[in-house]
């Protein structure tokens, strides 16, 4: 039979060991108030007597001085006997009466700053020391006893406590308890991982045997994907990777599009160009140094597919483009700041959604699925390319302006869905294909998104990308006879042979690529 539950449990004994000090005082004056004895330690029990509040030292409860410059403090079996004692257990209570030990009904702790210090990168010895023992064990042990102890290991956690024990008159129902332990669980957890993760990315194991992805949730999107579908976004870190200005709450949708725009803009040069996205995909990229140019090419790619999409700006917003882009339906506006006359112009439009980037930073390294019950994890494809990834294959060969275009082109390529074929002018995208499982469709519908929207493609000079090789002769062929004179793609084909054969007899340039950008 199992032991009865303590529905209230009445707190007479604290136990306070905090890294974070703040707001104590609203907390020391309700367990005065219901006359709860307060042990505590170190630089915890000097904060409480300078607050003016009675106090019992650790050591003088176990009798049993700090050691090992602090490390070793509450790690004591006075201590965890009086958090792990199940006080409806008769053999419990007769132990602890035996070792003359005392019931410890509230455990208030946070832990050292681990993450804090990680994010500063100080020296290896300062983070070691940031680990923290005692406070994770004391959460653990009395989460783990939760029919009779509360446990409090977030100062978000301090006004929950405060107003449930003045409701119950200096106890606490079991709900509460359970729900703050696991709450606990979870602290701890996230705790342990950032160690695991510092000392995993230390050795370089990126695919240890067990993995432990964590996070902080940063909200709850109004649904997912479609509209029966619950969904959330969390940060890896706690530094906000983008802050949103003005409009409607982001949606999953949206902050998957946010990413995938951001993932090419990165690729462009410090502070030139602009990137339209659809759907995760691009439907227009340019650059220029003229931004409002920039802007327009981006557009003109494929006007159509951008209404009511993400226009990502690799540069601070100013007044001349905002009036251009007020001009069309967007869902959202990414840019690298704002002036004043340029927000005050975006906000007239209220559900527009403003996202300030400056401080974004590509930190993660993997790409994570989740398919059923397993996880696919892979590096992420951040390959900064130069020429020496390239191989020039045909006679006609491509001058470093022309090789720079091309480049342009692939970057843009890699980050449409595949399969994935992208036509070029200069440093702007003309025709984008994706997404289809006919490498051949891609050339087609790229051929036609050019057709529809570039009047002057005659005198224009054209080149391709592709995300990966060409299988036959058929695909390149189809874009050369469209006039494009210059390709760019992956080798790996038993046909490869072939293709450059074509080139050769085409006078086109053809580039191999040493490495393979699918996106899938």
């Amino acid at each position: 039979m199992g032991i009865k539950q303590n529905t209230m449990s009445k707190i007479r004994k604290a136990l306070i060991s905090v890294s974070n000090k703040k707001d104590l005082k609203p907390l020391l004056n309700i367990l005065t108030k219901y006359k709860v004895e307060i042990i505590s330690s170190g630089g915890t029990y000097n904060e409480i007597k300078k607050l003016g509040f009675k106090c019992i030292e650790i050591s003088k409860f176990t009798n049993m001085p700090e050691i090992l410059n602090g490390r070793v403090k509450t790690l004591h079996p006075k201590i965890y006997g009086g958090i792990l004692n199940k006080r409806q257990n008769k053999k419990h209570n007769k132990e602890i009466k035996k070792n003359n030990y005392e019931n410890i009904d509230l455990i208030i702790a946070n832990f050292y700053p681990f993450e804090e210090v990680l994010s500063k990168k100080t020296n290896h010895n300062k983070i070691i020391e940031n680990i923290d023992i005692g406070g994770p064990t004391m959460v653990r042990a009395a989460a783990k006893n939760y029919n009779d102890v509360v446990v409090i290991c977030n100062p978000n956690q301090y006004q929950r406590f405060i107003n449930e024990i003045k409701n119950n008159k200096g106890s606490t129902k079991l709900d509460f308890r359970e729900k703050l332990a696991e709450e606990a669980f979870m602290e701890t957890a996230y705790y342990e991982s950032k160690i695991f993760e510092y000392f995993n990315e230390k050795s370089k194991n990126i695919f240890p045997q067990k993995n432990i992805i964590s996070g902080r949730l940063i909200k709850q999107t109004r649904y997912g994907e479609n509209p029966h579908q619950k969904a959330a976004i969390y940060s890896k870190n706690n530094n906000p990777e983008i802050i949103q200005l003005s409009g409607k709450d982001l949606s999953y949708n949206n902050y998957n599009d946010i990413y995938s725009a951001l993932s090419i803009t990165k690729l462009l040069p410090n502070n030139k160009g602009v990137a339209i996205i659809k759907h995760t995909n691009p439907c227009g990229v340019s650059i220029s140094q003229n931004k409002v140019k920039s802007f327009k090419e981006a557009l003109e790619s494929d006007p159509i597919s951008a209404y009511g999409g993400i226009v990502s700006c690799n540069f601070k917003m100013n007044i001349n483009l905002a009036r251009e882009m007020n001009k069309i339906f967007f869902e959202i506006i990414m840019a690298k700041g704002f002036d004043k006359k340029s927000i005050n112009l975006f906000k007239k439009k209220k559900n527009l959604r403003l996202i300030d980037t400056s401080k974004f930073k590509e930190e993660n390294k993997f790409d994570f699925i989740n398919k059923s019950n397993s996880i696919l994890i892979q590096n992420i494809d951040n390959k900064n390319f130069s020429k020496k990834d390239f191989k020039v294959v045909s006679k006609r060969k491509p001058n470093n302006e022309t090789f720079k275009k091309l480049i342009f082109a692939f970057n843009v390529c890699r980050k449409v869905k595949s399969n994935a074929i992208v036509i070029t002018n200069n440093y702007k995208t003309i025709g984008i294909g994706s997404g289809q499982p006919s490498r051949l469709d891609s050339c087609q519908i790229a051929i036609n998104k050019m057709k529809k929207f570039q009047n002057s493609k005659k005198s224009m000079k054209l080149f391709a990308a592709s995300d990966a090789f060409f299988p036959f002769v058929d695909g390149i062929e189809k874009l050369v006879q469209s006039g494009v004179t210059a390709f760019i793609q992956p080798s790996g084909s038993k046909n490869d042979n072939e293709i450059i054969k074509f080139a050769n007899l085409t006078n086109t340039i053809l580039v191999f690529s040493k490495t393979r950008h699918f996106n899938h």
